[in-house]
């Protein structure tokens, strides 16, 4: 009797212009996932990726003290400059090609600010920790980010990437019009892929867009068989992504 093969769950694909949005006269933000007012029991996260915001801040704006707690929170910045304060005694100006780290813990108080004089736009994300009452910490670097995929985040610090309370994986790379990719994605894991700008075409086909993101479910270990997910090939305009190996 010949043993089947697991087949690959299809991946979850989350439209960008599908996101929750807001707007206010300082701020437009694409939700997604649900955040803030923005509720729906689909769109609660994947895994542990609770939150992906794609935030642009007017000059002169931005997020005044407030709190957070039990959170690993990643800030993307991809345009413009942002100036970070916190309880901590932290201050510091984040700027576009620049990661920074904060894990919230047992808890923290920070702002946000658009001190630059044109609008800025990042990514923030939020990861759950693997406890909770880890002692709150803050780090950034800068990435020089090329072709291929420059890891940002890594549990053993590989590469000099920066390191969350929770063994998960965050790359980021800038392909040129019709470079190939790979989506490095070990067994029992799951994948999220973010574009951040550009256009890209899955191997299956699969069109993708400035905003559309696209969760892989783990695929169990098993001889011969590897992880399903796609590599992917950028298009005319080139592209800007994410991929996280999530745990």
């Amino acid at each position: 009797m010949t043993r089947a093969l697991p087949t690959a769950t299809p991946p979850v694909f989350r439209r960008g212009a599908e996101r929750f949005h807001s707007r206010l006269d300082w701020l437009e933000s694409w939700h997604s996932f649900s955040f803030s007012s923005h509720y729906d029991p689909a769109w609660m996260g994947f895994g542990p990726l609770r939150v992906i915001n794609d935030d642009t801040i007017a000059a002169g704006r931005g997020f005044g003290m407030h709190p957070h707690m039990d959170m690993e929170i990643i800030t993307v910045m991809v345009e413009g400059e942002l100036s970070h304060h916190d309880s901590l005694g932290n201050g510091a100006v984040l700027r576009a090609g620049e990661v920074q780290r904060m894990s919230a813990g047992t808890g923290v108080i920070h702002s946000e600010m658009n001190q630059g004089a044109a609008p800025c736009r990042l990514l923030q994300i939020w990861i759950e920790p693997s406890s909770s009452g880890i002692p709150p910490s803050y780090e950034q670097k800068a990435f020089a980010v090329g072709e291929d995929w420059t890891l940002l985040l890594d549990p053993e610090h590989r590469q000099g990437a920066m390191a969350v309370h929770r063994p998960v994986r965050l790359w980021r790379a800038r392909p040129a019009p019709g470079t190939r990719l790979a989506l490095p994605l070990a067994p029992d894991r799951k994948g999220w892929l973010q574009l951040i700008d550009g256009e890209a075409r899955l191997d299956s086909g699969r069109h993708l867009g400035r905003g559309d993101g696209l969760g892989f479910q783990a695929a169990p270990p098993a001889e011969g068989l590897t992880a399903a997910a796609d590599g992917l090939t950028a298009e005319a305009s080139g592209a800007d992504l994410l991929w996280f190996e999530l745990a």
